[in-house]
């Protein structure tokens, strides 16, 4: 399995598909190469990019060196984009998307970007997470309760209480309690984004290549919202949203979306 590794010398897993200029695919929470939507968006985009899907530091096949700081992860895509020979497009789902805008205000070679519902909290059409969620996780991962900490998550973002107990006795459990560790990863790359209040308009002003902002027009009120204020806020963006859709994206929906913009 190829690996490339980061600047603080954490090997990061990848895989790498297609023809064209490279498009790197990021993750959300609790997702990686063989698990979650990217690994069934891919083939849909290798008639027309080089795809590359890795594995978060801490996930799957790549390396977790401490400690950890969003930067790191950032160094991690500037790795994946030497490797694939100096520029990239990028696209980012949910807590993956708020990676790749972290990673487009530091990088230049990130030559377009989209992101698909980064899971913001800017107004009061939803309850904002407070600082105990990010305590009350850190200290679940600190006991090993990892069972506990995916509840916990998967409370925080609207999962319902009875298809969280469902899962408890699906295969795919065991996969979540294994990256369990890196929640608070996803949680730090957030930041103070999730308090109910309006997006910063400087956090990205160095972001200066052409960005699309997505969202599907069957999410939550409160996740079309944030993804409309981060368009507003965003130097060089334009918004749209896909008809039918919900944070669980088809790939289908979003392939031609980003053919479209991407190679416009």
């Amino acid at each position: 399995m190829p690996h490339v590794t980061s600047k603080d010398g954490t090997p990061i897993a990848y895989d790498r598909s297609g023809q064209g200029l490279a498009l790197i695919l990021v993750d959300g929470a609790l997702c990686y190469r063989s698990f979650g939507p990217m690994p069934k968006l891919a083939p849909h985009l290798t008639p027309h990019f080089t795809v590359i899907t890795y594995d978060r530091r801490g996930r799957g096949e790549s390396g977790d060196k401490g400690p950890y700081a969003v930067e790191r992860e950032v160094e991690d895509i500037e790795a994946l984009i030497r490797e694939a020979g100096g520029s990239a497009f990028v696209f980012g789902i949910s807590s993956g998307a708020a990676l790749a805008l972290e990673a487009g205000a530091k990088s230049s070679a990130i030559k377009k970007l989209v992101v698909y519902e980064a899971p913001f909290i800017v107004d009061d059409t939803r309850a904002p997470l407070g600082k105990d969620y990010a305590r009350t996780m850190k200290d679940l991962i600190a006991a090993d309760k990892r069972g506990d900490a995916v509840r916990h998550f998967m409370k925080a973002v609207g999962v319902p209480a009875f298809f969280v107990f469902m899962m408890r006795f699906m295969p795919m459990w065991k996969k979540l309690k294994a990256i369990a560790h890196t929640l608070p990863y996803d949680t730090a790359i957030m930041g103070d984004n999730q308090r109910g209040k309006p997006l910063p308009d400087d956090q990205w002003a160095s972001l200066l290549a052409p960005t699309l902002a997505v969202d599907g027009g069957n999410s939550p009120a409160w996740m079309r919202n944030a993804t409309h204020a981060l368009a507003d806020v965003l130097p060089n963006a334009e918004y749209r949203t896909l008809p039918g859709q919900t944070h669980m994206l088809k790939p289908q929906a979003i392939a031609p979306v980003l053919v479209e913009f991407l190679k416009s």
